[in-house]
């Protein structure tokens, strides 16, 4: 995959739009999620009355009223994963990849919802405006780790600003934000889900797991402490995901997880290696191989890589990232428990 299409292949990818230009050559002001567990989701974002005006500020600190309770909400497919998770039904998913065979969607039946758009940018509008949904959502990742918002760009999952524009004409749009701790974006997920309609008790269903799984990933994390390299490649080389700006690896590590993490105060999101240079980063036991991008066979037929000690011992496992809503994330850590607990240190 060349620049072109690292820079609208992939949810891992596209996050740092900025930051890899940088390497390489409607809504007003901005507000973090909160930091709570997300019961509190009626006060501070949305009423979550069924019936009677519905009022929401989400991330981005753009407000949406409405005369009821959004009932057909149509969403990008990792938030739509999240909203499912709490028992909310999109009328409508638009993806970066195939969403019917996204395993992300494995766990929920979502032969109601009409798939709209199974490539990043691009969503078939008179079938999205067919299921006259009341809300869209979508998310907003910063352009940096102070998590500056670009407003006047186009939100994530969208090709530019008018396919935005026309989204807007459909129905109104809300975001996610996308950046700093993982455990905030959850708590975004979660207030829009209970404003949507998700009771507290099923949130904090969720939250029980959730806590099960993230204390089970850290015994793992202590009992084998090994480093691990979450990356991307093709062509042009390897992209190894700085922990602390990706909410997922800032999550894991908050939790004792040990990542590859050569450059933390370097360029945001990316440290970017050449084939050449590759060596400069084979020091991971485990290599956890972003699902679009080279996977073993790919690895071993790059000469300089080929020797790297976790590629030599059969420690890789592809890696699509999860949904940032407390069930997914309690699936998703205890595979990389498990993970852990298989591999040795090298």
């Amino acid at each position: 995959m060349k620049l072109s299409s690292l820079l609208r292949g992939s949810a891992l990818l596209l996050a740092p739009v900025i930051a890899l230009a940088a390497l390489t050559g409607c809504s007003t002001g901005s507000s973090a999620s909160s930091g709570s567990s997300g019961s509190d989701a009626g006060s501070s974002g949305g009423a979550a009355a069924a019936s009677g005006e519905w009022s929401y500020t989400d991330d981005t600190g753009k407000t949406v009223t409405l005369d009821h309770r959004p009932e057909a909400v149509a969403s990008y497919a990792d938030y739509a994963i999240g909203l499912l998770s709490y028992g909310i039904d999109p009328v409508a998913i638009f993806g970066r990849v195939d969403v019917a065979t996204d395993e992300r969607f494995a766990p929920y039946d979502i032969s109601g919802a009409a798939i709209v758009g199974n490539s990043y940018g691009e969503i078939d509008l008179e079938a999205l405006a067919a299921t006259a949904p009341d809300l869209i959502v979508t998310g907003i990742y910063p352009t940096d780790r102070e998590g500056t918002l670009d407003l006047a760009g186009p939100l994530y999952g969208l090709a530019d600003a008018e396919q935005q524009a026309q989204l807007e004409k459909i129905a109104p749009v809300v975001a996610i934000m996308v950046g700093g701790k993982g455990l905030d974006v959850i708590n975004s997920m979660n207030r829009l889900a209970e404003s949507l309609g998700a009771s507290a008790d099923t949130v904090a269903a969720a939250k029980t797991k959730y806590d099960a799984a993230a204390a089970d990933l850290t015994a793992a994390a202590a009992e084998n402490p090994i480093e691990i390299t979450q990356m991307y490649a093709d062509a042009d080389g390897l992209y190894v995901t700085k922990t602390a700006d990706e909410p997922e690896t800032e999550l894991y590590a908050s939790l004792g997880v040990t990542f590859t993490n050569k450059n933390p105060d370097g360029y945001y999101y990316w440290d970017i290696y050449s084939w050449e240079n590759a060596a400069q980063v084979m020091s991971g036991d485990v290599l956890l191989l972003n699902v679009e991008g080279f996977q073993k066979d790919d690895l071993l037929a790059q000469p300089t890589f080929a020797s790297d000690k976790a590629l030599q011992a059969g420690q890789l496992h592809p890696w699509n990232q999860a949904a940032l809503d407390y069930a997914s994330q309690a699936s998703h850590m205890t595979e990389l428990a498990s993970i852990i607990r298989a591999s040795k240190k090298l």
